[in-house]
């Protein structure tokens, strides 16, 4: 049996990290079908993350995948679209680029090549401004006449968002979601697009609206068999051999070289695809 795993952290780096550890300890071991010959079972659980305050720091965990440019072109891939260019034409055999990216499922949800086109994250805003406790603002991904058959399926399915005490409160879920490769960055180009949402909701409503919990629901949380040496080796490792402070970076100290990023990854990602 699959378990149902709960993990309650202060801010980003600290909730994921104790997701981790949790998915370590008590997940079951599966199989699944990227696995290689000799490769060993996947650690795999249902996963529910709450993040109390997520612009809480540090907010940066070091074991992350990537540096931190590779952090700032995520985020700016799922909140800006700065690669909507490089998803294929489905009516295209020989077209071979992506499949999706997140950010055109979420703000420009085209039904086959009719032309309606929603912008949901607009809408969500729009419904949260005039109702902030509707139950109705959520943005879906999947498409049922796509993801059914294609070799990559969008793994977040769907963003929901309501309004208590002047706090946005967001939920995220993923069917699928690996733990140690990906949910840092998932989670931190989301906790982003809360802060937009929640910018976006204050204009139109013209009342402050912060950001308030974050809430991450991993149907398949998991760490891959072919991950599990380097996850022994460095993440484990880091937990005997550092502080917390020494497994983090701040924000707010890393921010202006993240910054300072934006126009090359911008010239680099024009040049994708051509």
């Amino acid at each position: 049996m699959i378990p149902v795993l709960k993990v309650n952290g202060l801010g980003i780096a600290h909730a994921w990290e104790q997701s981790l550890i949790e998915l370590y300890q008590k997940g079951c071991d599966l199989e699944t079908e990227y696995d290689k010959p000799g490769d060993p079972p996947s650690k795999d659980a249902t996963m529910v993350i709450t993040i109390e305050d997520p612009l809480s720091e540090p907010m940066i965990h070091r074991d992350m995948p990537g540096g931190l440019e590779d952090l700032e072109e995520y985020c700016m891939e799922v909140t800006e679209g700065i690669k909507d260019h490089l998803v294929r034409d489905i009516y295209d055999p020989d077209d071979q680029r992506w499949e999706y990216t997140y950010h055109q499922r979420l703000f420009e949800y085209r039904v086959l090549q009719g032309s309606m086109v929603w912008n949901q994250i607009e809408l969500m805003c729009q419904k949260l401004a005039k109702s902030p406790y509707t139950r109705r603002a959520q943005a879906v991904t999947w498409k049922v006449w796509e993801d059914n058959d294609c070799y990559d399926p969008a793994c977040l399915q769907s963003i929901w968002c309501r309004i208590i005490d002047s706090k946005l409160c967001m939920n995220v879920r993923f069917r699928s979601n690996d733990a140690y490769k990906a949910a840092f960055m998932n989670i931190f180009a989301l906790v982003r697009l809360q802060m937009m949402i929640a910018e976006r909701v204050s204009y139109l409503s013209e009342v402050v609206i912060d950001v308030g919990r974050y809430c991450h629901i991993a149907d398949s949380y998991h760490i891959y068999g072919s991950n599990m040496d380097e996850f022994d080796n460095r993440f484990l490792k880091a937990l005997r051999d550092r502080t917390f402070e020494g497994r983090t970076f701040r924000y707010e100290d890393v921010k202006d070289i993240m910054d300072e990023a934006r126009p090359e990854i911008l010239k680099k990602v024009q040049e994708m695809g051509r």
